[in-house]
């Protein structure tokens, strides 16, 4: 395993973390509390020291089970939060949006209540949860810088999402210098990665990237076959059946950076986003153990040299070879598309 630093701000990850997202909801299988508890200290035990929750994951449960999981080995781990869903006062309706809020009360009391869950008095890094760009103003940063203040949070990041859009979010969480950047970046989704990527650089940031989705909902570790099934309650069947479908076939024209066995194609996603220097930690979903052995060992594994970087681009600049639409050509925005303009993508309904 290899580390990064986010930002400048001191605090380190290992390039592989664990997104807890899995340990706090059934939406990628059930599992017991103790094997939820198992996996978090089996990826520990396989020097991945990163951990990524949020409170809205299970309303609550997945800190408890992280907390639980780490108690005993707080010194050695980086442990990041998420904040900026309220439901406390709302029901769940199955993979449904709950209301957001983001106010400078809302950061100081969600992130005690996290605390709390975590049995933890500060976190290395905490999150606003799939904020909106209007709801992050002069206020909300100066919570955040009070709660850096306070010893309860070391560097702050900006985790995008519900989809793989808003653009004008990540663009606001490099100019304003937060520490981190979460978002879906992957062989298949390279956009608005590249575009943080580019931005960064041309801004001289010092911002990180935290890649969620790296194997792009399962088809780039190959969890996922023209043989699968969905279970009703697997997360994973909100893709099109069209994504899946171009999916494969866009899969074999990488084979290549399997390098004969040297690497799985699991592994070589994760290197493929660890070729960006910006990008300091990828989060891959772990569902079971050896899920946790294969790409926790992806940074040991060869790095993709400069000529397997470069053919991947050709590939994905001509869409893989394939003509025809993939059901996923609309991007979701905040802002009604016009952070997408320039780049030329689809805001969501265009």
């Amino acid at each position: 395993m290899e580390y990064a630093t986010l930002g400048n701000s001191g605090v380190e990850v290992s390039e592989v973390g664990f997104g807890a997202w899995v340990v706090g909801t059934d939406w990628w299988g059930d599992r017991t509390h103790e094997d939820a508890i198992d996996m978090v200290q089996h990826a520990l035990e396989e020097d991945v020291t990163f951990f990524d929750t949020g409170d809205v994951y299970g309303h609550g449960d997945s800190e408890e089970i992280i907390g639980e999981a780490l108690a005993e080995h707080r010194e050695e781990v980086t442990v990041s939060t998420k904040i900026g869903y309220d439901f406390y006062n709302n029901p769940q309706a199955g993979h449904g949006e709950l209301p957001k809020k983001v106010t400078p009360e809302w950061v100081h009391t969600a992130v005690d209540r996290s605390l709390d869950r975590l049995g933890m008095d500060h976190v290395e890094l905490l999150m606003l949860h799939n904020a909106n760009v209007d709801e992050v103003d002069e206020d909300v940063l100066e919570a955040l810088d009070e709660l850096r203040e306070e010893g309860k949070v070391e560097a702050i990041g900006w985790a995008l999402g519900p989809s793989i859009g808003w653009l004008a979010e990540g663009d606001a969480a490099v100019a304003n210098e937060f520490d981190a950047l979460q978002t879906v970046f992957n062989l298949f989704e390279q956009t608005p990665g590249q575009h943080f990527i580019d931005t960064i650089r041309e801004q001289n940031a010092d911002t990180s990237i935290l890649a969620r989705v790296p194997h792009s909902s399962g088809l780039l570790n190959e969890q996922v076959t023209p043989k699968t099934e969905f279970e009703a309650d697997d997360h994973r069947a909100h893709r099109p059946t069209e994504w899946y479908e171009t999916g494969f076939e866009k899969l074999e024209t990488l084979r290549f950076l399997e390098r004969d066995g040297e690497r799985t194609m699991g592994q070589a996603a994760i290197q493929w986003l660890l070729y960006h220097d910006e990008v300091a930690s990828v989060t891959p979903t772990f569902r079971t153990n050896a899920d946790i052995d294969e790409w926790a060992g992806a940074p040991d594994t060869p790095p993709l040299s400069d000529e397997e970087y470069e053919r991947v681009q050709d590939l994905y600049a001509d869409n893989f070879g394939i003509d025809r639409d993939d059901g996923m050509d609309a991007l979701r925005s905040s802002v009604g598309g016009a952070d997408l303009e320039e780049t030329g993508m689809k805001s969501a309904g265009d």
